[in-house]
């Protein structure tokens, strides 16, 4: 049910906040007396379009042919999927329009409802579950002691005890699915696994979720960065989603006859991501920074193949146990933080769908870790390493017709000129000031 002004204000509301993701994967935000949530909703809030390509270092923007700064968009949320927060606060997940009402083209969230639409018309249904891992940072973007910490380890959770059930008891409010949340591998990093819902429900609260860890890491003295990688040396952080699909009620990746219990639709989407995985890896993991993770024993998917419960595969296929409630669902490894999660989803999605309309191949499945084998052995079981060079991702997702076609030009040409706007002003930086200097470009 839609939710009123008068309902929020009987709630307590006197602020609504409605956010967009850009290409970049940065967040903006206007807010509203709660008086204004019709209008925020019906006639949206005027937004320039070059919002589309603000670049991550908070000054530059990527103009390319079709954005410019002439004209006006206009944003508007989406009431539906309004949300109570807390503190007189509620927030919603807004699209971009033009003043006629038309969908941008360019807006990641309509493209991902675009690519929910188009499965449906197929006789499919997607469940998208996010993770999300992060690093606690004081609120000047320091490292943080951490001679207690220890990977997974209690101290963890101990050491942050009031921001753990801060997070747990804001997001259960909000009605935010943690099924997990756990110290990870690096000092004072943490993960979150949320709930699977259906794709744009899903980045919706993946945004969400984002909001709350940070608003609560502030109500402690503490900050959270978004970066891949926030220290020189570090493993990094990844964004991984893990998806399942349904034809017709069924799952595709279980009770069927082919690989691991797939039927033949499951193998062909696994087989259509794997194939065209380095065309879309800008979307995944593009930023000037994301290269500093993308390497081998860093759980990031350095090399485009397949697994069962292979974590150092680009996609990794869960099985359905009593250890997966959710069923056999896969895992895509390569997205990091700073990818826009609607854009990763639509990718993701809109490529395993072209694997079942091709009836694409599923390669050989790799049951060991791919940097252990030779180069002669990967090459003989067609694995291929993905670029960690940001220019290489560049030209390989510019040249894309496929991607092109699943995603639209206009997102394409932004996702393009963000990252290339990066390379141009960056590439030059060594590690330590990539770091540094981005360490808190997506942070909220």
């Amino acid at each position: 049910m839609t939710t009123s002004a008068a309902q929020l204000e009987a709630d307590g509301v006197n602020t609504v906040v409605g956010t967009v993701v850009t290409a970049a994967g940065l967040t903006h935000a206007k807010t509203v007396p709660v008086a204004r949530l019709d209008t925020f909703a019906d006639a949206g809030l005027g937004f320039s379009p070059v919002t589309h390509v603000f670049a991550i270092d908070r000054a530059g923007i990527a103009l390319t042919d079709g954005i410019t700064v002439v004209g006006d968009q206009r944003i508007r949320i989406d009431l539906d999927a309004l949300r109570v927060i807390g503190d007189g606060l509620a927030w919603a997940p807004a699209s971009f329009f033009d003043q006629d009402d038309t969908p941008i083209a360019a807006c990641a969230r309509g493209t991902l409802a675009r690519i929910e639409s188009r499965l449906a018309q197929a006789g499919l249904r997607a469940l998208v579950g996010h993770e999300i891992e992060f690093l606690l940072v004081d609120p000047d973007g320091n490292r943080l002691p951490g001679n207690l910490w220890a990977q997974y380890g209690l101290a963890g959770v101990l050491e942050y005890e009031g921001f753990v059930r801060e997070v747990t008891v804001a997001a259960g409010a909000a009605g935010v699915g943690i099924e997990q949340f756990h110290p990870e591998y690096g000092i004072d990093q943490f993960e979150i696994s949320l709930a699977p819902l259906s794709p744009v429900a899903a980045a919706d609260q993946l945004i969400l979720a984002r909001i709350i860890i940070s608003r609560a890491a502030r109500k402690h003295g503490l900050r959270v960065s978004l970066s891949p990688v926030p220290f020189v040396g570090s493993v990094g952080s990844g964004a991984h989603q893990h998806f399942s699909l349904l034809h017709a009620d069924s799952p595709v990746f279980s009770g069927g006859a082919g690989v691991r219990g797939m039927t033949p639709a499951g193998e062909s989407a696994i087989a259509g991501i794997i194939s065209v995985l380095a065309q879309a890896e800008l979307i995944f993991c593009g930023s000037i920074v994301s290269g500093l993770r993308m390497k081998p024993g860093n759980w990031a998917g350095a090399y485009a193949c397949w697994g069962t419960e292979n974590r150092e595969a680009a996609v990794r296929f869960v099985p359905g146990t009593r250890g997966s409630p959710h069923g056999a669902n896969v895992e895509v490894k390569v997205v990091d933080p700073s990818a826009n999660p609607y854009f990763a989803t639509a990718a993701i999605l809109g490529l395993a769908i072209d694997g079942i309309d091709r009836y694409a191949i599923l390669p050989t499945e790799i049951m060991v870790d791919p940097a252990t084998l030779s180069d002669d052995e990967r090459t003989a079981a067609g694995i291929m390493a993905l670029s960690a060079d940001q220019a290489e991702q560049i030209a390989a997702l510019d040249d894309s017709t496929l991607m092109r076609t699943i995603l639209g030009d206009p997102a394409v040409n932004a996702l393009v000129a963000v990252r290339r706007y990066e390379h141009d002003h960056y590439a030059h930086l060594d590690s330590e000031a990539l770091t540094e200097k981005f360490r808190m470009a997506w942070s909220l």
